[in-house]
């Protein structure tokens, strides 16, 4: 269930007193499965003006058996929160959360580019989003940002453990032959064995699921579109 404050700016925390609240939400997670019936997908992406304050957010809702995207909801506004490592949700959830708002019905499943679990306080953007709407997320990470991976397999479908401090806090990912792995991880009401399943299934064709590829190229276009100068021509 989608909050009625969702389309209502947080107030601007110190970094301070965003690493307690990460602390205070963490208690939160749920690792175990916990989904329903999964019909529609969602992808989550922002873009932010180069050298400005601009930020521009968007949702992409796919088709869970087709993966055609069914709808689209943005939002754009000035970022409130400074890019802090670590605390990346901080600066995306005031972008995101009102576009969820927006969406004509709940997603059953959000998929992050970015982390889980698989963070150094253990609550990354799928974490905090997960939390915030109370819906499951997964994080789909496009680089590794820490622990140690163990050996993965060059075949599509492989899975190799990312283990930080003894703990199995995400898994390699192969999702095509011989090409870069993406880097799993839960986020909230998705275990990690269903969370790899995913995004496996969502790779179809390309190293990265449709569902960040959708979102990513979304709100890419509406920058573009939104940064053009007028009467040009």
């Amino acid at each position: 269930m989608i909050p009625d404050d969702a389309n209502e700016d947080p107030p601007t925390l110190s970094v301070v007193e965003a690493e307690a609240e990460q602390a205070r939400l963490a208690t939160r997670i749920e690792t175990d499965d916990r989904l329903g019936e999964v019909r529609r997908i969602a992808g989550a992406d922002v873009a932010y003006e180069k050298d400005g304050e601009r930020f521009f957010a968007a949702v992409t809702v796919l088709d869970a058996t087709t993966l055609e995207v069914v709808e689209i909801a943005r939002h754009e506004g000035a970022h409130p929160f400074p890019y802090v490592p670590g605390l990346l949700s901080f600066r995306e959830l005031p972008a995101l959360l009102p576009c969820f708002a927006k969406l004509s019905a709940p997603v059953d499943l959000i998929v992050c580019d970015g982390n889980g679990r698989l963070h150094p306080r253990g609550f990354g953007v799928a974490c905090h989003l997960g939390v915030a709407l109370d819906r499951p997320t997964i994080g789909c990470a496009k680089n590794l940002l820490l622990g140690e991976v163990g050996p993965l397999d060059e075949k599509r479908g492989s899975t190799a453990p990312i283990v930080v401090g003894g703990e199995e806090l995400g898994r390699a990912l192969r999702t095509r032959d011989g090409v870069k792995p993406v880097f799993v991880s839960s986020g909230h009401r998705v275990g990690l064995d269903t969370a790899c399943a995913w995004v496996l299934r969502l790779a179809r064709e390309f190293r990265l699921p449709e569902t960040t590829r959708a979102a990513d190229h979304e709100v890419n276009a509406w920058r573009r579109r939104s940064l053009e100068p007028t009467g040009a021509g």
